[in-house]
């Protein structure tokens, strides 16, 4: 069987795998290859000369969107510590459709989403090193279970978004993740900036009971910025 990168991803087929991403995000991975065909302008066989079959061409889209989040993400960080997170949230509607590809991914469960979600774990893990590293953000005690919780919070909360609030169109990706950035993102950027407990009591309770506590990543703070 042939790699889904076998091939690089270049004119015909690049645009192939990104309409393949865009209708696997408006109508789930039970599209069809004629319907992706005519996504991107060409015919259901040259669709199948390029990837050999709709699970290889799944498998492209994956690799694609996967590799777009790592890029992204260490994009993002950057741009939001020089002060251009407006710019950020400008390309959302660019964003659209791989954000939906990932909700895709998440829903229809299984190896894919599994694997799916793992690998944006690791790849997160890498970034936010980066970021510590960089001083954007602080050391965490445990930073793998860190950022699967951030992981699985900022997903969670996306999917339930799009699940309480449907777009009037199912098939408009950019309208979804519109509504949820409008409504939650200065929530989160707050709780992420200044936090939400005003005391560290309940941080303090929690490690004196946990039988092997992690190691700090760094002296701990009040939330004024001196040292606890």
């Amino acid at each position: 069987m042939r790699s889904a990168s076998a091939e690089p991803d270049t004119g015909t087929r690049a645009r192939i795998r990104d309409a393949a991403v865009l209708r696997f995000a408006k109508s789930g991975f039970g599209a069809s290859v004629r319907s992706i065909a005519a996504e991107a302008g060409v015919s259901p066989a040259l669709v199948i000369h390029h990837f050999g079959s709709k699970d290889e061409l799944h498998a492209a889209c994956d690799e694609h969107v996967l590799a777009w989040i790592v890029e992204t993400k260490r994009q993002n960080m950057g741009k939001a510590a020089r002060g251009q997170l407006l710019e950020v949230l400008a390309q959302a509607d660019d964003m659209a459709p791989l954000v939906g590809y990932v909700l895709r991914s998440l829903q229809a469960g299984g190896s894919v989403g599994r694997t799916f979600v793992e690998h944006m774990i690791d790849d997160a893990e890498q970034y936010t090193a980066e970021a510590v590293a960089d001083g954007i953000v602080r050391p965490s005690r445990d930073e793998r279970a860190r950022v699967r919780y951030l992981v699985y919070s900022s997903l969670g909360a996306l999917m339930l978004s799009v699940t309480m609030n449907p777009p009037e169109d199912p098939e408009d990706v950019n309208a979804a993740v519109r509504a949820f950035t409008d409504d939650l993102y200065l929530p989160m950027l707050e709780m992420f900036t200044e936090g939400f407990l005003t005391t560290r009591r309940m941080l303090d309770d929690y490690l004196l009971y946990v039988s092997d506590p992690p190691g700090t990543g760094g002296e701990a703070e009040d939330t004024d910025g001196t040292a606890a």
